[in-house]
């Protein structure tokens, strides 16, 4: 039987690219694609999974609708507050949530080299982030710029919200040693780049994803759908749907 499932923001890039990745596979039947504005509890039903590319001030309300209504969830949309997390977690005690800021899977991996290689540089390297985006992103930094940083303070031990440095302006002094700059470009048609830069006075290691298509998330979030339809109720992450070890969020 293919799962039933929901498109939410289907208007944008990456829900016409759920949809194209869907319709050829056979595993899925679309059973409606929706934008913000339009009507979604007649769509509801105990076992639909939904997969949501809306936005972050929409995500909440639909949470809490896919909580009463028994649906599942796959949340790519980015930028919530803490609020809005919140929310979304407490809609989590009745149904599984993927929720991911990337669904690709490299991007993932990308999130466990991060870990790894934190892990074994502490000390002595200065630990920078570059994220590219296309033009018409309106969020910065991007929700994979923002978890790499997570899991690097993490990882070190350290209050993410206390040492990151969104881009630099103006005389601030000498860069301190536990800072992690956060950098955002935006230009062009770029898909998402980013970029971990570890580096010391005598040498430099950069972990790099370049994304060239949007399918490569697409077919991830369409791989957390098969996973999440079969999951208990909670919060979960790509990294468990691709039974990857990796730092977890604690704030």
């Amino acid at each position: 039987m293919p799962i039933k499932t929901i498109v939410t923001g289907a208007k944008g890039r990456m829900g016409q690219s759920v949809l194209a990745c869907a319709a050829d596979d056979k595993e899925f039947e679309i059973v409606a694609a929706l934008d913000r504005d339009d009507r979604y509890n007649d769509h509801l039903k105990p076992g639909v999974v939904i997969v949501d590319f809306s936005v972050h001030t929409f995500t909440p309300t639909l949470a809490a609708a896919a909580q009463a209504a028994g649906c599942p969830m796959v949340i790519g949309t980015t930028g919530f507050t803490y609020a809005e997390r919140t929310a979304i977690k407490s809609a989590s005690n009745g149904i599984p949530i993927v929720m991911a800021p990337n669904m690709s899977v490299g991007v993932n991996l990308l999130f466990t080299l991060a870990h790894v290689v934190t892990s074994v540089l502490k000390e002595g390297y200065d630990i920078e982030i570059v994220e590219k985006h296309h033009r018409r992103k309106k969020d910065a930094p991007s929700g994979t710029a923002s978890h790499l940083a997570e899991i690097i303070a993490e990882t070190k031990g350290l209050q993410h919200s206390k040492i990151v440095k969104h881009g630099r302006f103006g005389d601030m002094g000498e860069r301190t040693a536990s800072e992690i700059g956060i950098h955002s470009i935006r230009a062009g048609d770029y898909v998402g780049d980013h970029t971990v830069i570890f580096a010391n006075e005598g040498e430099v290691i950069e972990i790099t994803h370049k994304a060239h298509s949007r399918d490569i998330f697409a077919k991830g979030a369409l791989l957390a759908v098969k996973w999440v339809s079969t999951a208990q109720p909670g919060i979960y992450d790509m990294a468990d749907v691709l039974g990857l070890q990796v730092s977890r969020r604690t704030e």
